[in-house]
């Protein structure tokens, strides 16, 4: 398969180039929209809760901490969220090409995960600018950042490929997780910080594991701490055993889904 993928590696950065320009096409202001959509986001939400939810970050000094902790877990679930609903439609979007043309189908996730990637970086970018401007630079604990992208695309894809061969025979499925992933963000802690829930209720939180994730980005972002082994390696299992059940379904389900596409 890695030799297939490097046989294809023209098309794959070609398909990657083109799918960006694409999503941009006849638009003034391009790639900026990518950036402007979470930031403006983060400013909304900064402006209206940073009033109504009194947090305190213990070991932070600067005063705007708030719109730090609020983009560093944004930008963990802008990765996971895009991948996850990318990969909801990867085989009805690409319905044609995998009747039509025969090629390694891994080629696809390449795709989708270096789109995702790449706009992720941009969205980097942005908030490092932001950061410097609100006096803030991440120490040197950011270069736990890209083992921390591997593990929310991982997760985001390995979910979203089990629910897309789903959507192939139950299209249902592709209008109610965008609702779950509503639910799903205000049940993490990107918003708010766990201090402010009853201790009662705060243990349930623990059971998601977009919980650990972002709270992983906000300790390399805004605390400048390194990242928890243990619970990342956890993340990291439960990501790879999703895709070899990903994997075994499509395998299984190959014949059937091209007949439902």
């Amino acid at each position: 398969m890695i030799k297939a993928l490097f046989h294809y590696r023209y098309f794959i950065l070609s398909s990657i180039k083109n799918d960006f320009k694409a999503r941009f096409a006849r638009s003034k202001l391009g790639s900026i929209w990518l950036i402007i959509h979470p930031l403006a986001m983060v400013l909304v939400y900064a402006l209206v809760l940073s009033e109504l939810i009194q947090v305190k970050f213990p070991g932070v000094a600067i005063d705007n901490a708030y719109p730090i902790y609020l983009i560093a877990g944004i930008l963990a679930w802008f990765m996971f969220s895009e991948t996850l609903l990318r990969s909801l439609n990867l085989f009805i979007d690409n319905a044609n090409l995998l009747k039509k043309l025969a090629f390694p189908k891994a080629v696809l996730p390449i795709i989708l995960l270096g789109n995702v990637l790449l706009q992720s970086l941009l969205l980097l970018g942005a908030i490092l600018v932001v950061f410097a401007f609100l006096g803030h630079f991440p120490g040197i604990q950011i270069l736990w950042l890209p083992l921390l992208f591997l593990v929310t695309l991982l997760l985001g894809f390995s979910i979203g490929l089990i629910l897309g061969i789903l959507n192939v025979f139950m299209r249902d499925i592709g209008q109610i997780v965008p609702i779950i992933l509503n639910f799903l963000f205000w049940l993490t802690p990107i918003v708010y910080t766990l201090t402010i829930i009853p201790e009662t209720y705060r243990h349930w939180f623990t059971y998601n594991p977009m919980t650990h994730l972002v709270g992983a980005f906000q300790d390399v972002l805004l605390y400048n701490r390194a990242v928890d082994m243990s619970v990342l390696g956890i993340l990291l299992a439960l990501a790879l055993s999703l895709l070899i059940v990903g994997a075994f379904l499509f395998k299984q389900a190959k014949a059937e889904m091209l007949d439902q596409l």
